[in-house]
């Protein structure tokens, strides 16, 4: 896949430009000090650059997110903090039956989804229920299976037994939806952060 680099063109021409200066500040002390600073400038902007986009590089840049205090989804206390995304959405890093996704948190959906694929690899039973399930999306109904997440570990909450529908319709996006908010004791949004409550802490460490 061919990345974009439409949005970050400046950046890159400073990339190219770096060779050209640094002969030049060779010759003018004054510039060696000027190309100094650029250079750390342009070094922690695109270290800030890679981490506001390492859900692309997971799991290898979230050890840079914990170290500089710029990760997403937090535990503080008794709450899991996620941060708004620059797409508008919340999304949750969330444990399935042992095999970690990210999951899209929309409470407009009324049963958490999850890709084929997603179950394939939790070795979800995936089963075809006695009456057909159709459901209504954006893009028109679908038909799905159901399934049972027996453990879905988000930050320090844990959901059991947890209803699920699978289908290759939804592609590679899983959906939290309101059959998990609805375990919670409370789920809020305050500002760009979505704040989840669970009845009790659990401590998986």
């Amino acid at each position: 896949m061919i990345p974009d680099v439409g949005g970050h063109a400046l950046l890159y021409l400073l990339l190219l430009l770096l060779p050209v200066s640094a002969l030049i500040a060779r010759r003018v002390p004054i510039l060696r000090v000027l190309f100094s600073l650029a250079s750390w400038a342009i070094i922690a902007g695109l270290l800030l650059l890679v981490v506001s986009q390492r859900e692309q590089f997971d799991p290898y840049i979230q050890r840079v997110a914990r170290l500089l205090k710029l990760e997403d989804q937090n535990v503080v206390g008794k709450e899991t903090r996620i941060r708004m995304a620059p797409d508008g959405h919340f999304w949750a890093r969330v444990t399935l039956d042992g095999v970690s996704r990210r999951m899209l948190v929309d409470s407009g959906a009324t049963v958490t989804a999850l890709s084929t694929r997603t179950a394939q690899a939790a070795a979800l039973d995936v089963r075809e229920s006695l009456i057909p399930m159709v459901l209504n999306t954006a893009n028109g109904q679908i038909n799905a299976q159901t399934a049972t997440v027996r453990e879905l570990r988000l930050g320090d909450i844990a959901a059991r037994d947890l209803g699920v529908v699978v289908s290759p319709a939804f592609g590679d996006t899983d959906v939290l939806g309101m059959n998990f908010l609805s375990k919670l004791k409370s789920w809020r949004v305050e500002g760009n952060t979505l704040i989840l409550e669970p009845h009790y802490h659990q401590d998986f460490t």
